[in-house]
C-alpha cells in the first residue's frame, strides 16, 4: 500500500513538472510573439509614418542647425506656406521652408525682398532673399510643386537653384527638432 502512494506521489510530481514546463514554453512563445509585433509596429512607424533624419548644412539656420535631429511626419497630405519640410533635390536629402504652393507667384527683388502673390514676405527671416541664376522672376509655381527656401537665404541651396520641388520629392513635414548638444 505504501508503494502505491509513493508511485502516485511521483506521478503527480511528473505531471506538475510537465505542466510547469508547458506553461513556461507558452510564456516564452507569448513573449516572442509580442516582441515580434512590437518590432514590426516600430519598423512600420519609423519607415512609413515618421522620418527620423539628421540635418546637414546650415541652410535653415537658425531654426535648424547642422547636426540637429529632425522628426518628420510622412503622411502629411496638404502642405501650406511656412511648413518646414524634408525633401530630396539633386539626389540629396535637404530641409527647407515652403514659401509658395502650386500656382503661387514668387518674385525676388534686387533689394533682397521676397514677394509671394504680390505680398512681401519676411516674418522672422533675418537674411535678405536674392535671386540666383537660372530662374526668371516673377516665377509661377507649377501644379503639384512647392517653392522651398532655406532660412539662411544668403547661403542656402534651395528652389532658387533647383526650381520648384515636386510634391513626390517632399518626404514629410518636420514636427520636432532635437538639438544636438555636443553629441
Amino acid at each position: 500500500m505504501k508503494k502505491k502512494k509513493k508511485k502516485l506521489g511521483s506521478i503527480a510530481d511528473v505531471i506538475a513538472k510537465r505542466k510547469s514546463k508547458l506553461f513556461t514554453q507558452e510564456g516564452y512563445r507569448s513573449l516572442l510573439i509580442r516582441l515580434i509585433v512590437i518590432v514590426v509596429a516600430g519598423y512600420l512607424l519609423l519607415t512609413q509614418v515618421f522620418l527620423i533624419t539628421q540635418a546637414t548644412g546650415m541652410d535653415m539656420f537658425p531654426a535648424v542647425k547642422d547636426g540637429d535631429l529632425m522628426i518628420a511626419f510622412r503622411l502629411q497630405q496638404d502642405y501650406v506656406t511656412d511648413d518646414v519640410v524634408v525633401y530630396v533635390a539633386d539626389g540629396k536629402q535637404r530641409c527647407g521652408r515652403i514659401v509658395a504652393t502650386e500656382y503661387d507667384s514668387v518674385d525676388l527683388s534686387d533689394g533682397g525682398s521676397l514677394r509671394v502673390n504680390g505680398t512681401t514676405q519676411g516674418g522672422e527671416i533675418l537674411y535678405p532673399t536674392y535671386a540666383k541664376e537660372g530662374i526668371e522672376y516673377p516665377y509661377r509655381t507649377p501644379a503639384g510643386c512647392v517653392f522651398i527656401l532655406g532660412d539662411y537665404r544668403t547661403q542656402a541651396t534651395d528652389s532658387r537653384d533647383f526650381d520648384a520641388i515636386p510634391m513626390a520629392d517632399v518626404q514629410g513635414k518636420v514636427i520636432t527638432i532635437l538639438r544636438r548638444r555636443g553629441l
